[in-house]
């Protein structure tokens, strides 16, 4: 586990380890969460990422008559 330390103006710099593994590219948009006393940094991607991750689901789910409004 690597350390950061928080500047003056409450910024913190990436490792870069976690920057490679994560694919954090400069100017990238983070999700900011709050949790418990941790803070969560979650990269924003974009939609198209997500093409083809769920090949295979299946989509016969039985839905019932006002979920098809």
């Amino acid at each position: 586990m690597q350390e950061v330390t928080v500047s003056t103006k409450y910024q913190v710099v990436i490792p870069k380890a976690a920057r490679k593994h994560l694919r954090i590219l400069p100017g990238q948009k983070m999700q900011v969460i709050s949790y418990d006393d941790r803070i969560v940094l979650v990269p924003l991607r974009p939609i198209q990422e997500a093409r083809g991750s769920l090949k295979g689901i299946s989509t016969d789910v039985p839905r019932d008559e006002e979920d098809r409004v």
